[in-house]
């Protein structure tokens, strides 16, 4: 059974499914779609065209889906959506704006921990398992990849890829590509660390994968020369691991834009 508090204001052609909550102050804009078993709390403010799917829980003073701060786009402007997967953990004051034109999105998939005053620019993708702990920051147009793992007041320039399972540690300001698997922390430029061993755990990789992602980090950061060369050396290997394949790919694909951030290249 849908239960919606009184206080809450609901547009009429907003679309709730079965068995939703939504608390007290609430604001539910036009275009918006709930899934299932998806609970409100207090304050949380919707904008439009935003779907939302199964079982998401969104806390206290939320803002979803409101206009992307771009200082050309006018109040009257035209922009895209924002589309949520399921089972996701949004928690307080956690902003996050849609894509930047009609018919572009920004897309966050399923079983995601956001924790308080997390913010994700215009047009990213998030994939699923991520955890962004407090204050993390996301610029525009990035992508983060299954299970990355970004520490409190981490903070992403435009366009850079964080790659799936790797970890972010706190204060790190990302303006390039972070390799799957990896460690990195610093900032302009933050640096590869080590293999995110707890990472590969939460992966579910045999030890044996493990052990040629270490074998593979040795060859690229550690053997001398330079990293673009080692990553060329590995691919260029018959029956090369499929997550060491990852991480070369990353590493070859963000050397084609100066900055080393491969979704610029695409920019225009």
């Amino acid at each position: 059974m849908t239960q919606i508090h009184p206080s809450a204001v609901v547009h009429e052609d907003v679309q709730l499914s079965d068995e939703i909550a939504i608390g007290p102050n609430c604001v539910i804009h036009s275009g918006v779609s709930i899934g299932p078993g998806t609970i409100l709390e207090a304050n949380v403010v919707i904008h439009n065209n935003v779907t939302i799917g199964r079982k998401n829980h969104l806390f206290p003073n939320c803002v979803i889906g409101c206009r992307p701060q771009i200082l050309r786009l006018g109040s009257g402007s035209d922009v895209g959506g924002l589309v949520i997967g399921d089972a996701n953990v949004i928690r307080e004051q956690v902003t996050i704006h849609p894509g930047i034109h009609p018919g572009s999105s920004t897309t966050i998939g399923n079983e995601n921990f956001l924790m308080v005053g997390v913010h994700l620019g215009h047009d990213c993708i998030l994939e699923d398992k991520i955890v962004m702990s407090n204050y993390v920051q996301i610029g525009g147009h990035c992508k983060v990849e299954t299970g990355a793992w970004l520490s409190g007041l981490a903070a992403s320039h435009q366009f850079v890829t964080v790659g799936k399972w790797c970890y972010v540690a706190g204060l790190a300001g990302l303006n390039r590509d972070v390799p799957p698997f990896l460690t990195i922390s610093g900032h302009y430029p933050p640096r590869v660390r080590a293999v995110n061993q707890r990472g590969m755990q939460r992966a579910g990789l045999s030890e044996q994968q493990q052990e040629k992602i270490f074998e593979a980090f040795k060859k690229l950061y550690r053997q001398g020369g330079t990293l673009l060369e080692n990553a060329k050396a590995l691919a260029a290997q018959e029956g090369l691991d499929e997550n060491v394949r990852a991480i070369v790919d990353s590493i070859i694909r963000s050397s084609e834009h100066q900055f080393g951030r491969y979704i610029e290249t695409f920019r225009h």
